[in-house]
């Protein structure tokens, strides 16, 4: 049984031995590791190494009388069975060159279990000159055949074999003995020592053996094939401690100088190499070692393992790449098909983190449909981020609501209130959230936004009292400015102006530079008839917001008006660890009284219609601080464009401009062109409309979004234009604004009341007639306001 072993642990060394002649020359060519001057390993310009099934330079050679007689010589004896039973197995069978040539391959030993035939080399890359024709009578070269007869005397079938080959590979006029058993035993029980040291890879002792003999005896000099051989085990050694230790130039360089470690034979220190290419930030050379690999090497499981290693180091790009070196297999199917599954979800994943990245619909199918069969809530995950971050916020949704059926997790919960704060169902979002909301920092920041939407929510939220007091508690602990300025709106909205104004100077506490927080605190204080607390915010913002310093009377919004309307431009919470989310509405229906006729008073609802919704485009999923207040113009273009975004989303529009202003400044057109719309989008928010006009023409902007802004721009400006008393200017940007979009309900009951106001009484019972009709509430007070104008007496 062990003579067995042996003689099967050896077969695969010699097709180990074999392979590597066979293409470390390609590998050395194609990575480049060695240098220019350098010459090539003689090894590398062998001849072809014959079949090892007999050498063919002698017709006498007869391998399996020779095989009989090793095994009958040496299955009696226990000695030669019980010495080193696995002496072969851990035994590295290695081609070397003789005396006058440098180091050759070395080979490991696979595990015993495995069975492998000696197959035929293929001739190298570079080539030496056909030797002559050999005569019978060419005189035998001097051949070291030291480690023949060590294997002879050892028993070991296959590695005789091996040598023998390997000896003919280097020395084609020499011809093998007719019977290797009859090559002179060594009588040099020293040397059989050291040989029997580099079988057990004791090459430390077999190192110091060597000296203590030359030392002992001058005159002596060890086989320069036992020498080149332990030159690369110990270089093998090297590189796999430096490869463990992460020190991967080391890893570089000593593959350099030993590339007779870089065969197929040498599987894991091909991996090794590869991987030291790219954590040392050379990827293509990286890709260059496991496509060497997947071209030359035939092995199936070391191929497949192959893959595996390089999805995890490299891009989704270069796998492609790879992945067509994929051959066919017997039956039909793909070589690397039972690892595709895992293929796809590295795939999708590394989609996640690039929305920029197209991943192949295959493998998204592949994905979706593992998700359907296998039913892992890690799979749907990993498909609802991946929807998430391309807008497909449906599709996300989906993907998020099963994953949470399977395993209710943070994560999971986190992309299912992005998408409900996606889709505007903040309070669901809210509430999905409320459990997992200090579970990390990306966790809290998705609550805080949900927050934000939900309070900012028009008409607003009929919140129950626990909901709210969770809210409110949440917001204190945390001191989140974007919803303590949504609970002010939300308080006015109620004619709680007391509350609203505390919660407006809450949020200044927490962050004095507050513009909309300030501009809430001073309308407020300016419907409590608090003229000293607005003259000192006026006083206190002068120069840094137009629309506190130059605030019109709002003596007329009395506490007890219906509909009190909030400041101009909601809140879009801040998010800061996920995708950015869309603006918000333009505030509530506001009273405004005016005059109709002399000696008459009514009060006319103008309902105040929505902004235009502008789709900011979502940044990669990670945090984005902006909360400080710092110089713009300090950073570099690129940098101000996302500062100017971020300070967008938790709305700031007034330093947001001076954050566009500055990414106006980049040489790059795309950065300019973003900056332009920001800028403009951010004038549209402060209700500055002529600005917005201007800083659209900074940059040329495609079709799409000249049309939004040119849409948009028109409809603040009829709004300007109706809290200015001019009617007929409103008008005139409304019928602007309708050669370009359809006019929306809100607009519509906006130009009934400038025709009431106008006395065209008819033209206003028209228009809030037909908005009526669609239920829009806003419209039927508007009828009920006309009918007051026009018959006060029935209604009275």
């Amino acid at each position: 049984m062990k003579s067995s072993l042996v003689a099967v642990s050896a077969a695969v060394v010699v097709a180990t031995l074999v392979t590597g002649l066979k293409d470390r020359a390609a590998l050395q060519e194609r990575f480049g590791l060695g240098s220019a001057g350098k010459p090539a390993p003689e090894l590398m310009m062998m001849g072809r190494i014959k079949p090892t099934d007999g050498p063919a330079g002698n017709p006498e050679f007869n391998a399996q009388l020779v095989a009989d007689k090793i095994e009958a010589i040496t299955s009696p004896s226990p000695a030669l069975d019980t010495s080193e039973p696995d002496a072969a197995a851990s035994q590295p069978a290695a081609s070397q060159p003789a005396a006058s040539q440098p180091a050759a391959p070395q080979t490991a030993a696979p595990p015993a279990q495995t069975v492998a035939q000696p197959a035929p080399v293929t001739p190298p890359i570079v080539s030496a000159p056909p030797a002559p024709q050999q005569t019978a009578a060419a005189p035998q070269p001097a051949v070291d055949e030291s480690a023949l007869r060590y294997f002879a005397s050892r028993g070991d079938k296959v590695r005789l074999q091996a040598e023998i080959s390997r000896l003919q590979a280097l020395y084609p006029n020499w011809v093998p003995p007719a019977d290797p058993l009859a090559v002179p035993q060594n009588v040099d029980k020293q040397l059989e020592t050291m040989w029997q040291l580099y079988s057990d890879g004791r090459y430390a002792e077999l190192r110091k053996a060597v000296a203590d003999r030359q030392a002992a005896d001058a005159g002596w000099q060890p086989p320069t094939d036992l020498l080149d051989r332990l030159d690369v085990s110990e270089a093998r050694a090297r590189l796999v401690n430096a490869s463990d230790l992460r020190q991967y130039a080391t890893v570089v360089d000593t593959a350099a100088a030993t590339p007779s470690l870089l065969t197929c034979s040498e599987i894991d220190i091909l991996w090794r190499v590869a991987e030291a290419f790219i954590q040392t930030e050379r990827a293509q050379r990286g890709q260059d070692a496991y496509t060497y690999v997947l071209k030359n090497c035939s092995n199936p499981a070391e191929r497949q393992a192959t893959v595996e290693k390089a999805s995890t180091l490299l891009a989704y790009q270069p796998m492609q790449a790879l992945l067509a070196l994929e051959r066919p297999a017997a039956d039909g199917s793909r070589e690397f098909d039972a690892i595709r599954d895992n293929l796809a979800r590295r795939f999708v994943a590394e989609g996640n983190d690039d929305p920029n990245l197209a991943i192949a619909p295959d493998y998204v199918a592949r994905l979706e449909k593992l998700a359907g069969i296998e039913g892992l809530a890690s799979d749907a995950l990993l498909l609802g981020w991946y929807q998430l971050r391309r807008n497909n916020d449906a599709n996300a949704e989906k993907w998020f609501r099963a994953a949470r059926a399977k395993q209710d997790s943070a994560a999971a919960s986190q992309g299912l209130a992005l998408a409900l704060i996606a889709r505007k169902a903040p309070e669901e979002a809210e509430d999905v959230m409320f459990r997992w909301r200090a579970d990390s920092d990306d966790a809290t920041s998705t609550y805080l936004a949900a927050t934000a939407n939900l309070m900012a929510l028009q008409p607003p939220a009929d919140l129950a009292e626990d909901v709210l007091h969770r809210i409110a508690t949440e917001i204190i602990t945390r001191k989140y400015v974007p919803t303590a300025q949504q609970f002010g709106w939300y308080a006015r909205s109620l004619n709680q102006f007391q509350t609203a104004a505390r919660w407006f100077e809450t949020a200044l506490a927490w962050k004095p530079d507050d513009e909309p927080s300030a501009y809430g605190l001073v309308i407020t204080r300016e419907q409590l008839s608090d003229r000293k607390g607005v003259l000192d915010l006026q006083r206190a913002w002068a120069g840094r917001s137009s629309r506190i310093t130059n605030l019109e009377d709002t003596s007329s919004l009395m506490p007890n008006a219906l509909t009190p309307p909030p400041a101009k431009g909601r809140l879009a919470a801040q998010q800061p660890a996920q995708p950015a989310l869309r603006p918000p509405t333009e505030p509530l229906p506001a009273e405004r009284r005016i005059t109709l006729q002399p000696g008459s008073e009514v009060v006319v609802r103008a309902a105040r219609p929505a902004m235009e919704t502008m789709t900011v485009p979502r940044g990669p999923r990670q945090t984005r601080g902006c909360s400080t207040t710092i110089d713009a113009g300090q950073l570099k273009p690129a940098d101000a464009l996302s500062r100017g975004w971020c300070l967008m989303d938790i709305n700031r529009p007034m330093e947001a401009i001076l954050a566009f202003e500055a990414a106006l400044q980049s040489p790059a057109r795309k950065v300019r062109e973003d900056a332009a719309y920001g800028q403009s989008l951010a004038y549209l928010r402060a209700g500055l409309s002529g600005n917005a006009a201007v800083a659209a023409t900074k940059a040329p902007q495609n079709r799409q979004r000249a049309a939004e802004l040119q849409v948009a721009i028109l409809a603040d400006r009829a709004l300007s234009a109706f809290d200015a008393g001019r009617y007929r200017e409103t008008l005139i940007h409304l019928d602007q604004r309708a050669q370009l979009q359809q006019e929306r309900i809100d607009l519509m009951v906006l130009r009934g009341y400038c025709y009431l106001n106008l006395k065209m009484y008819g033209d206003a019972t028209r228009i809030f007639e037909a908005a009526a009709a669609t239920g829009s509430r806003d419209a039927a007070r508007g009828l009920a306001d006309v009918r007051n104008v026009t018959h006060p007496d029935t209604n009275n």
